[in-house]
């Protein structure tokens, strides 16, 4: 009796490592995609953003992959309490990071269109949120795999940051287009592009909730932040 207890916590055990493995490799494409996307808008590389748009169905095809296997271990293993947190967790986070992969995808069909028009001033800006979103999704997949609550906060606060680039790049396109009205369509196009990485930083602050939950069985309360970006655009 004792080795078919020690084979079944052992399945158990082997089946949610593969369950973090996959969340850990969807979140890691996440981040490729991204820094690809951004990068093929700024150096204006029409090939790159093609790639990256192609690439996308990689992080769909993990996804469908968690979700089976999620749903396998509560079906054979009957997981309860912490186990079973973690499982509904990692469910919700694959579906997060395949949003995430939609802004990335949709940030780089954006690059294709803007690599048609003549450069935008204020396009400067999108590098820096590339990188914070990016260093987000990093910080949350190791607070996941970690069970760091305290990470996960501290990824959660910085949101704000992406809030705060966002509404000066808005600021600055705003301006831009007033005084440059022929650049108002791939300013709008470069608008878009800054929702979708403002909507990402949303979406990462969502995972480290999630993962908040899964440790502690806590929600966290309801963001009182103030989401200012709201009322300088609608959501894209």
């Amino acid at each position: 009796m004792a080795d078919i207890i020690a084979h079944t916590v052992k399945a158990f055990d082997d089946d949610m490592a593969q369950l973090r493995s996959l969340i850990s490799r969807m979140g890691g494409l996440c981040e490729t995609q991204i820094a690809a996307a951004v990068g093929a808008l700024t150096t204006r590389n029409v090939d790159a953003a093609a790639v990256v748009v192609a690439d996308d169905a990689r992080i769909d095809a993990l996804e469908s992959e968690a979700e089976a296997l999620a749903v396998r271990i509560i079906a054979l293993r009957a997981p309860l309490a912490d186990d079973l947190r973690e499982i509904v967790a990692a469910l919700k986070i694959a579906g997060v990071l395949e949003r995430i992969g939609d802004y990335a995808k949709n940030i780089a069909k954006r690059a294709g269109a803007l690599a048609q028009s003549p450069p935008v001033e204020p396009i400067v800006i999108v590098p820096e949120m590339g990188r914070v979103v990016i260093s987000m999704i990093k910080d949350v997949l190791d607070a996941y795999v970690d069970r760091d609550v305290a990470l996960a906060q501290r990824v959660s606060d910085r949101d704000r940051r992406v809030d705060d680039f966002y509404n000066s790049l808005f600021r600055s396109l705003l301006t831009f287009m007033i005084e440059n009205p022929q650049f108002i369509t791939p300013s709008t196009h470069l608008l878009f592009v800054a929702k979708n990485l403002e909507r990402i930083g949303d979406h990462v602050t969502s995972v480290a909730e999630m993962v908040i939950f899964a440790v502690t069985g806590e929600r966290p309360s309801e963001r009182t932040k103030s989401d200012d970006t709201a009322t300088l655009a609608t959501d894209f």
